[in-house]
């Protein structure tokens, strides 16, 4: 079930970064300038975010194994479209509909993983789902990239589609949401009862604190690898477009390393969550204050420990899902992963469009431009620190229906 599952995964990866390698082509075949090719991120994005909660009621009420397979059939058709069509509004809409079938897939995998795995085990095999997963990046760059350079677009993207479309068969012929005669996985109840019960997932301590440890420990690796980090390292730091590319190929290391850790810590020691969350917030914004002290740019050796650095904050911002399964009921978890799931990518979406206005406004790319925007990142780290402390801790007295109930691990100070 679990490999159904990463496979369904491994091709949302694929097909949300497709378009980086394809960036080049996607110029030439729909002349567009950088600007406008930017909005496919943007647009992407936008509409992954705005999904995540309808998503997770959608998941609680039909279930994964239907949401999983209905993410990738609309991902093959958004790729499908982007195969055949010259036209760039198309285009971008089609990049729209990948962040639409994008944003039903994760949070419907690791919904499965509770309904077949032991309580201790569902953290370390989230924090492996993501790593797994990670690799449908290799994808993109490698194979993806070969059939595009030799094939040609439409060849490249139609082998995307197909193999959306396998996955797809695969979903609905061996997954199932839950093992026979276990607690049923679906939840029959109207549109209007389940898009009720957002209000009380959201009132419950646990969720917010989720929701907070996402959005602190996600949006610095997301702002600087989708849109902010090459242009920083390149025009500010002095790098080489391939020294950048491949500096941020760097942050596969941490991703791996610390997501095996931080998924045995949450599953033997789910009291000390916040603790992880809030010291890797801490080492995240203490690297960042280094750099931008400088006032001139970065040793080499500083700006790689500064990407191994923000991305091991991906595995522990996904903290945020475990905190979403003990503090909800199975009924409304789908729910709560979705919520859990924005923090992140709100911060990222706001961060990112501030810096834009912050380099414009300064009068474009350069060293100082780049410093001031980036120094940007210090609201949603206070804001995130803040959250986690007053809800971890007032989650650490509330219902639990997950593990089993342990303090949670924050200063009373």
């Amino acid at each position: 079930m679990w490999g159904t599952g990463l496979l369904s995964y491994l091709v949302a990866v694929l097909d949300r970064t497709t378009f980086g390698v394809s960036g080049l082509d996607a110029a030439d075949r729909f002349h567009a300038g950088p600007s406008t090719l930017s909005s496919f991120v943007i647009v992407q994005l936008i509409v992954y975010a705005a999904m995540q909660i309808p998503a997770g009621v959608l998941l609680d009420r039909f279930g994964p194994r239907l949401m999983i397979a209905t993410g990738v059939t609309v991902l093959s058709a958004a790729q499908l479209t982007l195969s055949l069509t010259h036209s760039l509004p198309t285009a971008v809409g089609a990049y729209g509909v990948i962040g639409l079938g994008d944003s039903f897939i994760f949070i419907s995998v690791i919904r499965l993983l509770p309904n077949w795995f032991a309580p201790k085990r569902v953290p370390l095999l989230t924090q492996l789902t993501g790593i797994c997963g990670q690799f449908g990046q290799f994808l993109s760059a490698v194979p993806f990239l070969a059939i595009l350079l030799h094939g040609g677009w439409t060849a490249a993207y139609l082998s995307a589609a197909g193999l959306g479309l396998f996955a797809g068969t695969l979903t609905l012929a061996i997954t199932r949401d839950a093992p026979p005669g276990a607690p049923a996985a679906v939840h029959a109840r109207s549109f209007g009862d389940a898009f009720g019960e957002i209000k009380t997932v959201w009132s419950r301590p646990g969720t917010k604190a989720g929701f907070f440890t996402h959005m602190g420990n996600a949006f610095s690796p997301g702002v600087f690898a989708l849109m902010w980090g090459v242009p920083y390292l390149t025009t500010a730091q002095g790098l080489s477009r391939g020294m950048a590319g491949a500096a941020l190929t760097l942050s596969v290391l941490p991703f791996i390393v610390v997501g095996l850790l931080v998924g045995t810590i949450s599953g033997r020691w789910p009291g000390h969550r916040s603790r992880v969350a809030l010291i890797m917030m801490a080492l995240i914004a203490l690297t960042w204050t280094v750099l931008l002290a400088l006032p001139h740019p970065a040793p080499h050796w500083l700006l790689v420990v500064l990407i191994l650095v923000i991305s091991a904050g991906q595995p522990v911002s996904m903290l945020a899902f475990d905190f979403a399964r003990t503090y909800n009921p199975p009924a409304a978890l789908g729910t709560a992963q979705g919520m859990v799931n924005t923090g992140g990518f709100i911060a990222t979406l706001l961060i990112m469009q501030a810096m834009g206005v912050v380099i414009a406004m300064t009068g474009g790319y350069s060293f100082e431009a780049f410093r001031l925007a980036w120094s940007m990142q210090y609201v949603v780290w206070v804001v995130a620190a803040v959250g986690v402390v007053i809800y971890a801790r007032k989650a650490r007295d509330s219902e639990t229906y997950g593990e089993t109930p342990m303090p949670v691990a924050v200063s009373e100070h």
